[in-house]
């Protein structure tokens, strides 16, 4: 799937969200502020957006056996580690086909951004 084509689905679809080219992937910034990186690689389209440094983590140990144990309750979002310039963040994503239709890269998308605020909220009390 071409990434101009998501592109263009997207703003059509969510007018209020600011999305921007950046090398390879769409930059997705929607109403609340919170930002999402979509990129197309092979046969897989992955939208990705950061939930916290791991340093503001207080027990590294206990919130990953949490994350494992609870990663059920919101099971269209996966929740691992990504390196960013140097420092380490719990991130969240989604992945589809890149043969999906436009319209599940839409729910995808929209499906992380309403999945973020929970994730944070079900792991506040291991943050610093």
């Amino acid at each position: 799937m071409n990434i101009e084509l998501i592109k263009s689905s997207l703003s059509e679809a969510y007018p209020t969200w600011n999305i921007s080219d950046n090398d390879s992937c769409l930059v997705i910034t929607n109403h609340d502020g919170i930002t999402a990186y979509l990129a197309v690689s092979g046969s897989q389209i992955v939208v990705e957006t950061l939930l916290f440094p791991v340093s503001k983590v207080s027990d590294k140990t206990a919130l990953n056996t949490y994350i494992l144990q609870t990663h059920k309750i919101i099971p269209l979002t996966t929740v691992g580690l990504s390196e960013v310039d140097s420092e380490w963040y719990y991130s969240a994503f989604g992945t589809l086909s890149s043969q999906s239709k436009l319209e599940s890269v839409q729910i995808e998308v929209e499906t992380l951004f309403n999945n973020v605020a929970e994730l944070i909220g079900m792991y506040e009390e291991f943050l610093i």
